[in-house]
């Protein structure tokens, strides 16, 4: 390790960006199925003194641009000092409102993802040079285990990546379970109990928005019966039921659920609901940016707002939306999307800074299997993940494994994520409606 005086003097010397496709089983969402890869870019920034910090971001053609283009404007920045990093980021990348973000379930924004992988990459950097992890950079360790929660998909049978919609019949457990069809509430309860035994999860959300909610209400009744009520349950139908159904199967679900994450659109439908029901509401759709802040605060649109630190421009970020969170009393937790390690070791830090974190974080890592970091994947226990005690995140990147993932994206033929097509190869002419119950 550098000493103290020669870190605080460190630049950054080089920006590698490396576009990787990591193995998905075919998931149903709101906005269709899961392609059988998902799309993840790798970002390392190298100092002049040898140290190499990591990012993760969400992939796609898009991102990979947006990254290259402020090359020579993180190049010779020190990584010690994000604030002035960011101004000049800020300056250099496109102006984006919140409504770039789209109506699909996924966040179509590429600025705030250029900030969180350049935030992620710098603390990183910081971490190994001062010889402390990130979480310790936010504000310090409230909490050196994180807790995640089991994520329930309606699916298809098969396995994703190499193995197409194939399956293995030998297997068993959670390795059986994800790779067999659940469609119906028999098979989601089969799902969670698979991944409950492997992985220790405590609390369980399913991804809804797949088909009516009478049978996705009838599967959380069923995933209640079995697991109790001390499991915590959440349901998210990703913003495609209309005002009136949320408010029918709010009621519903009143004294069933943890929380019920974005039923309909818009801050004001939200708050229409939210007045009308005695169920916590969530959102990662309705506000998701700072811009959209005051106005969370003035209707009063949610009870619980999901950061996620590659929408929201990164840790740092993530750790001021947290401040608000607790200044006008909402609580805080995180959303997720396809990830590897790198992303679940930045997740990981900021849960164990979070000072006012109110539930377990949200995680998709069990549906991959194949990682990128040395080690191969992280461990769960008890459904928490143990906060990494080495410097920065804690993660080292496994370069052959890398080489790997990037031949996949180039063999795969996807440049950015489109569950709309995926999906009309099973039902055809099927359509993504933003709303449809």
């Amino acid at each position: 390790m550098p000493g103290a005086t020669d870190s605080f003097f460190m630049r950054i010397t080089e920006m590698h960006i490396t576009p990787i496709a990591l193995g998905d089983p075919p998931l149903l969402n709101a906005a269709g199925l899961h392609a059988p890869y998902c799309l993840r870019t790798v970002v390392e920034l190298r100092t002049d003194n040898g140290l190499t910090g990591l990012a993760e971001v969400p992939g796609s053609v898009a991102v990979d641009q947006a990254l290259a283009a402020v090359r020579d404007t993180v190049i010779g920045s020190d990584p010690l000092n994000w604030h002035a990093l960011r101004a000049r980021l800020a300056e250099r990348c496109s102006p984006e409102t919140s409504g770039a973000r789209g109506d699909k379930p996924w966040d179509g924004r590429t600025r705030v993802q250029v900030y969180s992988a350049m935030d992620v990459a710098c603390l990183d950097l910081a971490g190994r040079a001062l010889g402390v992890p990130v979480a310790t950079l936010l504000g310090g360790i409230v909490r050196d285990r994180v807790p995640y929660s089991a994520y329930l998909f309606y699916k298809f049978e098969g396995a994703g990546g190499e193995l197409g919609f194939g399956i293995d019949r030998e297997a068993t457990g959670w390795a059986a379970a994800r790779q067999q069809a659940a469609l119906d509430p028999d098979g989601i309860v089969a799902q969670a109990e698979a991944m409950v035994a492997e992985f220790g999860f405590k609390s369980i959300k399913l991804k809804g928005g797949c088909f009516e909610p009478s049978q996705e209400v009838a599967a959380i009744k069923a995933l209640h019966r079995r697991f109790g009520p001390d499991v915590p349950l959440r349901l998210d139908p990703n913003a495609l039921w209309t005002v009136a159904s949320s408010i029918q199967w709010g009621r519903e679900l009143e004294g069933v659920l943890e929380y019920l994450e974005d039923p309909c659109r818009t801050q004001a439908g939200m708050a229409e609901v939210r007045r009308a029901i005695k169920l916590p509401l969530a959102t990662n759709m309705c506000t998701t940016s700072f811009d959209d802040l005051p106005g969370s605060v003035r209707l009063e649109s949610e009870d619980i707002i999901l950061t996620d630190h590659h929408f929201w421009g990164g840790l740092h970020s993530s750790m001021e939306l947290a401040a608000h969170c607790r200044t006008f009393g909402r609580g805080v937790s995180m959303h997720s999307n396809n990830h590897a390690g790198i992303s679940l070791a930045a997740m990981t830090h900021l849960g164990a800074a979070m000072p006012n974190l109110s539930y377990a974080l949200d995680t998709h890592y069990p549906w991959q299997s194949e990682e990128i970091v040395v080690g191969g994947r992280i461990q769960f226990e008890d459904g928490c993940v143990v906060l990494p005690k080495e410097p920065g995140l804690g993660v080292e990147l496994d370069c052959d494994a890398l080489a790997r993932a990037h031949e996949a994206y180039r063999h795969c033929g996807l440049t950015e994520r489109n569950d709309e097509v995926e999906m009309q190869k099973k039902v055809p002419g099927w359509k993504f409606a933003a709303t449809r119950w």
